[in-house]
């Protein structure tokens, strides 16, 4: 592998340990489904107990990344970029899904579903920010703002079906992160961690 691809790859990596996303894209389908009073999770301490598994879940999808392809972390400048635009979109779909759809008497109350909508923006701003975009960053990123901007949200809340929506997109991109991975620095190693 050339130097500067090495270095590209080195820089995306930390970004595209896509399946940690796997169990964080499940995370959304569990809070819909507890928003929602879904069988066995309208109990709190399900839901609960469902978040520390997905915890566990993630810290162990992560050890076999850093045991199979190791660790870098990103410059300084790489994690303050990654962090501001994590904030700023954080507070961009408070303020958006506000205006945009609530109860309020300023609201616009238009027929979108700005969960989808504002995380779809978020995530291709942050992947664009961080790792440089992929053409599937810009499909599954990119279809889930326009599917939340599709004016056909009118009636009840949406917002258990964006969180689902958001869920299945966090896992798709996750599989294909992961994927790049593979084909960039090529299948997992025997550990690196040992001996």
């Amino acid at each position: 592998m050339d130097p500067e691809r090495l270095r590209s790859a080195a820089a995306e990596y930390p970004y595209l340990r896509g399946l940690v996303s796997i169990p964080a894209g499940a995370l959304f389908i569990v809070a819909a489904l507890g928003n929602a009073g879904w069988g066995p999770l309208e109990h709190d301490w399900v839901f609960v107990t469902a978040v520390l598994l997905i915890a566990a879940a993630c810290a162990a999808i992560n050890r076999f990344y850093n045991e199979h392809y190791g660790r870098v972390t990103p410059s300084t400048r790489q994690q303050v970029k990654a962090v501001a635009v994590t904030a700023a979109g954080v507070l961009l779909m408070l303020v958006a899904a506000t205006l945009l759809r609530s109860r309020a008497s300023w609201s616009l109350d238009l027929p979108v579903n700005p969960i989808p909508a504002v995380f779809g923006a978020l995530m291709l701003a942050y992947s664009a920010a961080v790792a440089g975009p992929r053409p599937h960053h810009v499909v599954i990123w990119g279809g889930l703002m326009v599917a939340g901007l599709v004016p056909v949200w009118d009636g009840a809340d949406p917002s258990n079906v964006g969180l689902v929506m958001c869920g299945v997109a966090v896992m798709l991109n996750g599989l294909l992160d992961h994927l790049q991975i593979v084909r960039t620095l090529g299948p997992a190693s025997p550990s690196l961690g040992r001996g």
